[in-house]
């Protein structure tokens, strides 16, 4: 059973907005069995679930989900039931990845101004650079801005321009993130008091009330952040976490 002081640390994770079922299992496979050949038995899914109060007749509505959409794939071994990522699972799995464990320390250190064609409609070459006003954007020095752009190089920012590159539409969920990765700071147990499966449950709680901010905007160049910023707060965090609490081999997971 999970420590009365580790149940109380991820409460507030569990208590966050977005906890779809099927969104839960797939920050848990992207986090636990990303790679190929890497499988999570049914009773320690059945078991990681249950720690993050998901009934039983959810979880089996969410596998069915992602099975349909080609998420995930089931096979039976003996009695148990064995659970992976598909090949397409995986591919955006490993694509979300390099964003979602990027520590603050690999943001860009610089940063370029683009002023865009008014008729320009490239989306995609737009699509890691973020919106100032109008048609100026901005974004990492090395990204290759859209044709017949004009761009710059960054240099000094001000507050004010910081704080208009904030996502406001997310701003309180970063603000009750870092709320719940605070206090799960300070009630954690160490590392060596939690067993395996809670080492796994904290873990998916963590990245996916992450990935669910983190993932609706593109990154920001670490100059063009203010460091009071929720975001950059809850980033720091996020990556202390789960360095002071690795993932777990495969092997040590039991559902006992």
């Amino acid at each position: 059973m999970p420590t009365d002081d580790f149940t109380l640390a991820i409460q507030p994770l569990k208590q966050l907005g977005g906890q779809r079922v099927w969104s839960l299992m797939i920050s848990l496979f992207g986090d636990l069995a990303r790679h190929e050949g890497d499988v999570i038995d049914g009773p320690v899914l059945s078991a990681i679930m249950a720690a993050m109060d998901v009934r039983p007749e959810a979880a089996r509505v969410a596998l069915h989900r992602l099975r349909k959409d080609n998420w995930i794939a089931s096979q039976k071994h003996g009695r148990t039931s064995q659970h992976s990522l598909t090949t397409d699972g995986r591919r955006q799995s490993h694509a979300a990845s390099r964003r979602i464990y990027a520590s603050p320390d690999d943001l860009a250190q610089n940063w370029q101004m683009v002023l865009t064609d008014e008729a320009t409609s490239d989306a995609k070459a737009l699509s890691d650079f973020v919106n100032l006003e109008g048609r100026i954007y901005v974004g990492a020095a090395d990204l290759a801005p859209p044709k017949n752009a004009f761009a710059i190089s960054g240099k000094d920012a001000p507050d004010w321009m910081k704080r208009e590159l904030e996502p406001q539409q997310l701003a309180e969920g970063y603000v009750h993130l870092r709320a719940a990765l605070e206090h799960a700071v300070l009630v954690l147990p160490p590392p060596p008091d939690l067993v395996p499966r809670e080492i796994a449950t904290l873990r998916c709680l963590v990245v996916h009330n992450w990935r669910r901010l983190a993932l609706k905007h593109p990154a920001v160049p670490r100059p063009l952040i203010r460091d009071d910023w929720p975001g950059l707060r809850c980033h720091v965090l996020v990556a202390d976490l789960l360095a002071r609490y690795p993932r777990p081999q495969q092997d040590s997971i039991t559902a006992v």
